[in-house]
């Protein structure tokens, strides 16, 4: 008599982070393909899930609507953002920091292609969308600007100063997201987006409030003359004269 041979357990994708991403994007590319075929009002949850392949509490338990479909990830991403800025040490420059999480944000467009760019046709349909996206996008700014003023806390200026950097690089990280979007994904949108943060640093040099120290409080008077000394000479002299009062 021949022994019953046990069937192997099947595993469910959404077990593990990357199932789980994948049955996420699986459902918002459905999604996206309907609305786009019927129209997003006229599309309904059900239809959905049917055409990702996968139960209605499958689709609940990944999106708490038809509207969250269309941007997948948005709130685990902003999660995630605001413990890398957490963790990112006292020393370390604040923009780069702001930069490095920028880009992270942006592979969140980056991995998931199709989805990006179906979502950026309908956005450009459905205002009700658009409005979504730029309060999404408004979330990661006061995330930003809320890392610089902890940094800043005792600076003057400082809350100005953390609204005006995190808009700027929240306004770098879109514009290489839209040239991204335009190319079809063919961009190299990582190295667009080092380039224009560090752009948006060369900036803002010189207008970040850095810490006052014993020797901020000498007066320093700055007079202009005329001298047929060339620039390289002149230069070296204001040079060796701030290390004069700096000791």
């Amino acid at each position: 008599m021949s022994e019953a041979v046990a069937a192997a357990p099947k595993s469910r994708t959404g077990r593990t982070p990357h199932g789980r991403r994948k049955v996420r994007s699986a459902i918002a590319v459905a999604a996206l393909e309907l609305f786009a075929e019927q129209g997003f009002e006229a599309t309904t949850v059900d239809q959905i899930a049917e055409a990702a392949g996968v139960g209605r509490r499958t689709f609940f338990r990944y999106f708490r609507s038809k509207e969250d479909v269309v941007f997948p990830g948005h709130d685990e991403r902003l999660a995630e953002v605001v413990e890398l800025l957490e963790s990112a040490g006292a020393e370390a420059d604040p923009l780069l920091v702001l930069g490095e999480a920028a880009e992270f944000v942006l592979g969140m467009y980056l991995e998931e292609p199709e989805v990006s760019l179906k979502r950026s046709e309908l956005t450009r349909q459905v205002s009700s969308l658009r409005d979504k996206e730029i309060a999404s996008i408004d979330r990661y700014q006061r995330v930003f600007a809320r890392y610089l003023r902890a940094r800043f806390a005792d600076q003057p200026d400082a809350e100005l100063h953390a609204s005006v950097a995190a808009a700027a690089v929240v306004a770098a990280h879109n514009h290489v997201l839209r040239q991204w979007l335009r190319s079809g994904g063919e961009l190299d949108a990582r190295a667009a987006l080092r380039h224009a943060t560090d752009q948006v640093a060369e900036a803002l040099a010189g207008q970040w409030p850095t810490g006052r120290s014993e020797q901020d409080d000498q007066e320093v008077v700055v007079a202009a003359v005329r001298t047929s000394a060339s620039s390289a000479v002149v230069l070296k002299q204001i040079q060796e004269a701030l290390r004069d009062i700096e000791r």
